[in-house]
């Protein structure tokens, strides 16, 4: 049979309510004790749970409406066993923050314990959010003599990830396979906890992420929340590299074919570094340390969309010059074209960032996980700086670059992030401009 659902009576001065959000959409199908929409008013945020299993076949008003206390806010289908009994009583409130009992009908006892325990509940969670038990589900687990950390782990299909009756019963004939499991710690009442803020998003234009946007941002997250990051710089005269690259580059095309890119430059002298300090070639496996037996370095490349991508040089250091400008290349133009095969994008052991390329001196770059250490190459700029010479102490034009490498202070300490950097700079510094191609 249908029912109406009423805004609610939250407070003896309110006379109206806000609806926050819908958690059940037309059409949708609920159980007694299912929260269906919250509500807000200026005093306090409310949930509004179902009266007795059924469907949701319309709603009146819609999130943001302000609506009147005793309004008609949606027509549900309920089932008539419970309904009647239902309909006799006001609906029941369950409120997010303390608020003064209304002096004409006190909580039950039972109910404000319900409350409670779902305030423990709520730091119990499958996720960082807060994780609400309806007070139907608070019943079942009493009767069942299921704790909050069993309660918790229990997979849930309502709006939302609530959990619903149906999925505590499919548990239980499970045979309850986390009743023993590891009780969840709680939290630490002195850690920093996310403040609740509305922050004002402005308006414009919403473009929605793409799907490799979106694994992005998980990915980049993940790796700022699982690595400590430290960032070392140092900066580099690459005058002799630029020269040398200047003065070849047409002789090494006519040769064999490809175009020499700093790229595969800088490739090779950070795969003679990782072999030098081979910890830096690494991951971390709970609490083991893996270090890697292939050099595999990975270029942070942008595709035609913005997105990023890491295509891999594999085995870099085993390949000269002109096998690692043939790879770069070949990755550098399947990028473009968006022709990357699964293979050229796995088994990185060790990432460069050529920040430089889009003019910026120096980056702070996130580790691309699994990795511990991932290296940002800055723009290289000519400035006048002092060098050594057999006559003493001069000025003189050279072509400079600023490196970073941020690194996994759980794994890299800063000598090894520090010396590894610096050897880097060195094979730059140091490059043979006597070198035949």
């Amino acid at each position: 049979m249908t029912f109406e659902l009423k805004m609610p009576k939250m407070g003896e001065s309110i006379t109206e309510g806000t609806i926050i959000n819908w958690l059940v959409s037309d059409g949708d199908t609920f159980e007694e004790g299912d929260i269906i929409l919250e509500v807000a008013t200026d005093k306090v945020d409310n949930e509004v749970p179902a009266p007795a299993s059924g469907t949701l076949l319309e709603t009146k008003y819609q999130a943001k409406d302000v609506v009147k206390v005793g309004e008609v806010i949606a027509i549900l289908e309920v089932e008539a066993s419970s309904s009647k009994q239902k309909s006799k009583e006001e609906t029941v409130i369950t409120s997010n923050k303390s608020e003064k009992p209304n002096s004409k009908r006190k909580p039950k006892k039972e109910h404000k314990q319900s409350y409670i325990e779902q305030s423990v509940s709520s730091s119990l969670g499958k996720s960082e959010g807060a994780l609400f038990f309806s007070p139907l589900i608070i019943k079942i687990a009493k009767e069942q003599h299921i704790s909050f950390e069993e309660l918790a782990r229990i997979p849930a299909t309502g709006h939302e990830g609530r959990l619903r009756k149906s999925d505590v019963f499919q548990y239980l004939e499970d045979g309850r396979p986390y009743k023993f499991a590891q009780p969840i710690a709680e939290k630490d009442p002195t850690a920093y906890r996310i403040p609740q803020l509305q922050f004002d998003k402005g308006k414009g234009k919403v473009i929605e992420m793409d799907r490799m946007r979106q694994m992005i941002a998980d990915h980049m997250v993940y790796s700022k929340h699982t690595s400590p990051h430290v960032t070392a710089y140092v900066e580099a005269d690459l005058t002799n590299m630029v020269n040398w690259r200047n003065a070849n580059k047409v002789a090494f095309q006519d040769k064999y074919g490809e175009r020499l890119t700093f790229t595969p430059l800088f490739v090779e002298a950070v795969a003679k570094a990782v072999k030098d300090f081979p910890n830096i070639n690494a991951s971390v496996d709970g609490n083991n340390i893996i270090i890697k037996e292939d050099i595999n370095i990975g270029m942070a490349t942008a595709l035609p969309s913005g997105n990023l991508i890491v295509p891999v040089v594999k085995n870099a250091d085993t390949k000269d010059l002109k096998e690692l400008a043939a790879n770069v290349n070949e990755l550098a133009g399947k990028a473009r074209e968006n022709k990357l095969a699964g293979d050229d994008i796995k088994g990185s052991t060790f990432t460069i960032s050529n920040v430089g390329t889009f003019g910026s001196v120096m980056g702070t770059p996130i580790i691309n996980q699994p990795e511990v250490a991932i290296l940002a190459l800055g723009i290289i700029k000519k400035r006048p700086e002092v060098i050594e010479t057999e006559h003493g102490d001069e000025i003189a034009i050279r072509s400079m670059m600023y490196l970073s490498l941020s690194f996994d202070h759980r794994v890299v300490d800063g000598f090894l992030g520090g010396s590894f950097v610096r050897r880097v700079a060195d094979y730059f510094e140091q490059f043979d401009v006597n070198r035949i191609i």
